[in-house]
């Protein structure tokens, strides 16, 4: 049966045994990775599953249930046990589908997720790009390598979704995913990781093999030596790998669940300023062959490019349609997709040469944040520098601050975005950051 008939059944089964309404998604997702252990293969896995999302509304009630097995008679049992289910659970008048001028005018712009070429790439193909990868890193480790790993996972990810209230929309993507990672010897008990990876759409935008693991064996070799030092306030530089870490939380603050429950520092902070002029985070779904690209949200709601800060200052709150009604306030999506800071003039050695003496910050390891003050604390890896040369490896240290604190200290944004993950942020320069040693 086809997907389409499918999940046409599944609604009409469901309205006639007495749902008030339904949304079905229907998803098959084939993946394959394939793993090198110092350029020997490890392990080949290649799975494929198809799941039925099914989230049922009826009486002010919700509940959400998922299967595998696709049989009409299995999916009429799986229907009725939902129902069921469904029954019990207890009245919530905000669980509701959006009402259809809520998601009407889809955008008609083709994205280019899927690329053909990756999906029919044969295994030696697969097989010689992770072992590029690894061999470069061996190559590049020196005499303190110790362990190379490298590993490239590929998917393809087909999803249909129609609810009762007239949505619809079905999507194709690929995408491929490649990685080394490199332990080495130092003094004492020592054993510095590093790591270079990279994902994206198209097999053609992805960075040569040989880079990423010499890239890999590169910063691995970077954290040799590595001590920690005195504490001491400082300029510092996040470099763009690294830098989603510092807004996860502050993203998570705006997410339309932790502003209702009072789970955000920036439950009151809607329209004011908590940050420099720098600081401008824009969520665009709409990047071609972006991996957070989509031409709607989880609700069928369109995708817009919307500025969530907008030079400091508290733009719109993430409210998908359930915490819209609980709030009384109109949606506005409830996630992010290809979040973005426009990037600046400078590269990041040009940052560095303009700063006497600072801190690249390379990596973050741990940490922790406390929702609802803002605080937080995360440990760190990089390189002390002076006049933009790195004079000493950095290790057992850590930066703490306040959020609605730390981002009014960012003082300069990289020309250089992180163009290979979902977060595309650029390296950034903060000012007067405490940064803890001994």
């Amino acid at each position: 049966m086809r997907h389409e008939d499918l999940c046409q059944w599944t609604m009409e089964t469901v309205m006639k045994q007495g749902a008030s309404d339904c949304r079905v998604s229907l998803t098959r997702h084939l993946q394959v990775e394939i793993r090198y252990r110092m350029n020997r293969p490890e392990s080949v896995k290649e799975a494929t599953t198809r799941s039925l999302w099914l989230m049922l509304y009826a009486n002010g009630r919700y509940t959400a249930q998922s299967t595998s097995d696709m049989r009409k008679t299995a999916l009429a049992e799986f229907i009725s046990s939902a129902l069921a289910n469904l029954r019990h659970m207890p009245p919530d008048p905000c669980r509701t589908l959006p009402p259809k001028a809520y998601i009407e005018n889809q955008p008609q712009a083709d994205l280019n997720l899927y690329d053909r070429q990756l999906a029919e790439m044969l295994i030696d193909s697969r097989h010689r790009l992770v072992a590029s990868a690894s061999q470069a890193c061996l190559d590049n480790g020196g005499d303190q390598m110790i362990h190379v790993q490298a590993s490239v996972t590929f998917s393809e990810k087909k999803n249909l979704r129609m609810s009762t209230n007239g949505f619809s929309a079905a999507t194709t993507d690929t995408t491929v995913r490649l990685g080394a990672s490199m332990t080495a010897r130092d003094h004492g008990e020592r054993k510095p990781a590093g790591y270079y990876f990279a994902g994206c759409r198209h097999i053609n935008d992805l960075p040569e093999a040989t880079d990423i693991g010499r890239q890999a064996a590169e910063r691995t070799l970077n954290l040799l030596g590595a001590k920690k030092m005195p504490s001491e306030t400082l300029p510092v530089i996040v470099e763009n790998q690294a830098a989603s870490g510092l807004l996860s939380s502050l993203i998570n603050s705006l997410k339309g669940a932790n502003i209702q429950q009072q789970r955000s520092f920036l439950a009151d902070k809607k329209g004011v300023s908590i940050g420099g002029p720098d600081l401008c985070l824009v969520d665009d779904p709409l990047i071609v062959k972006g991996l957070g690209s989509r031409l709607c949200d989880h609700d069928g709601l369109p995708s817009r490019p919307r500025t969530l800060v907008d030079r400091g200052r508290i733009n719109p709150f993430m409210i998908d349609w359930y915490y819209s009604q609980k709030m009384k306030c109109e949606p506005t999506s409830g996630s992010v997709s290809n979040l973005t800071i426009p990037p600046g003039s400078r590269s990041i050695k040009e940052m560095m040469a303009d700063v006497d003496r600072g801190i690249l910050i390379s990596d973050f390891i741990g940490g922790n944040t406390n929702p609802t003050t803002g605080d937080f604390s995360m440990g760190i890896f990089g390189q002390l520098f002076e006049k933009g040369q790195p004079v000493q490896a950095i290790a057992e240290m850590n930066i703490a601050d306040n959020h609605l604190n730390f981002w009014k200290k960012l003082a300069a944004v990289g020309n250089d975005p992180w163009i290979y993950g979902k977060w595309r942020i650029p390296s950034l320069l903060f000012t007067d950051v405490m940064v803890a040693g001994f």
